[in-house]
């Protein structure tokens, strides 16, 4: 008999409201054990201890429970000491704890090794395995080699998962960040592949495969002991079989039949949340969910501001999005969006740098209100050392005829001579 639970999380592991979720997982995994992150689906980046640490004050502050890391950056460490410790540890835990980073890297590094074994081992005696992003990819029975295919752009192909799902009675392909809308202008929902890459994709698995799809900051709880699933945070859950779908709102139960059937035909249940149903937790799953529509909103009324010369809009959009920005790395967004997201931020000082023709403005209330606070925006930069977004505020100015100095009484600048 299987005794324990497993989480799917479309994103959102460590935001405030998936706060309850760890506690509700800690509290019913018995025996109670050790609280294990495991690094590999980060192993290969250079900030993957950054991430631990976040993790383990994450978890020290929020959860208010102890949090050990499990580290196993590579199966070259296979046979090492190192390894046999993580064995060790993940054989004595009871709640694991798998998050963002590559999902094929996270297969290739732990699919050969006893870890999936050991994890399957600690849900089948009571424990709780948490997945999110990268690694919920790898869980079921199909891969999605998601950095291949949308950054390099080999073919559409899938890799073998790890698939544990399979191994507790459940063959599903699982794809999280299901409703991802970081593309704004383009479609990057299904885990950044779009519908036609995602019919793509659907075409190559075998004809019986289910998709299950998970949103960002939603998580699927499946409890195998009465063989239900309950849909956690601000979205939805999608089955997909054969070109159906059938979707399940936050606070819905799966019986697992529904799991393992083929979905009856299209429902359509679009999220809803009627004010008069809503509590104080719902209201806080609610405010975190639009990073991406708050993003592309400021995106919006910057460039309408751009085009209409709006100075004084303008400024307050460039302000307004380093502001957010740094509001919700503080809450612990999702690293990789927060990286997005300033890519995305500086696209915006090129733009003002580059489309300001300072002569159809009037001098010099206008034009140097705006040079000011680029400057002042600059010099925050070049404090916190982030080298790059302050040479491209120089750079851009420069484009527009206004040199910049630094000198030892502070920053001056002015027109080109």
């Amino acid at each position: 008999m299987i005794r324990g639970t497993l989480a799917l999380a479309g994103s959102g592991e460590m935001s405030k409201t998936m706060v309850e979720v760890h506690k509700a997982l800690i509290s019913r995994s018995e025996p109670r054990g050790k609280a294990l992150f495991l690094d590999t689906p980060a192993g290969f980046q250079e900030n993957a201890d950054l991430l631990s640490l976040r993790v383990v004050k994450y978890f020290q502050e929020k959860v208010q429970y102890d949090m050990e890391v499990a580290s196993f950056k590579s199966i070259e460490v296979a046979a090492t000491e190192q390894a046999k410790q993580v064995y060790r540890l993940v054989n004595g835990a009871s709640y694991l704890l798998m998050g963002p980073g590559s999902p094929t890297y996270t297969v290739r590094n732990l699919k050969e090794t006893p870890i999936p074994a050991l994890l399957i081992s600690m849900i089948t005696r009571g424990g709780s395995l948490m997945a999110s992003s990268a690694a919920a990819l790898t869980i079921g029975t199909h891969t999605i080699p998601v950095y291949e295919i949308y950054k390099v752009g080999e073919p559409l192909y899938w890799i073998e998962g790890m698939n544990i799902l399979g191994s507790l009675g459940l063959d599903l392909v699982v794809i999280p960040h299901w409703d991802n809308a970081e593309g704004g202008n383009h479609d990057t929902r299904y885990c950044y592949m779009g519908e036609k890459r995602l019919r793509g994709l659907e075409e190559q698995l075998p004809a019986d495969s289910t998709i299950l799809g998970i949103d960002e900051h939603t998580v699927i709880i499946f409890d195998f002991i009465s063989r239900k699933a309950i849909i956690k945070g601000i979205g939805q859950v999608t089955l997909r079989k054969g070109g159906f779908e059938q979707r399940f709102r936050r606070g819905e139960v799966i019986d697992f039949n529904s799991l393992i059937d083929s979905p009856s035909g299209i429902t359509y249940q679009p999220h809803t949340c009627e004010a008069h149903n809503l509590n104080s937790f719902d209201a806080e799953f609610l405010a975190e969910k639009p990073f991406w529509e708050h993003l592309h909103n400021i995106e919006t009324d910057f460039h309408r501001a751009l085009d209409g010369k709006d100075m004084t809009t303008l400024i307050t959009k460039l302000l307004e999005t380093d502001s957010y920005l740094w509001k919700v790395q503080n809450d612990l967004e999702n690293p990789e969006f927060i990286s997005q997201g300033r890519e995305l931020f500086r696209e915006m000082i090129v733009l003002a740098g580059t489309a300001i023709d300072y002569a159809t403005f009037d001098l010099p209330s206008n034009f140097k209100v705006l040079v000011n606070e680029m400057i002042l925006l600059r010099d925050k930069y070049r404090k916190e050392k982030q080298w790059t977004a302050a040479d491209h505020i120089r750079d851009r100015l420069l484009e527009v005829g206004v040199v910049v100095e630094d000198t030892n009484e502070g920053t001056r600048w002015h027109f080109v001579k």
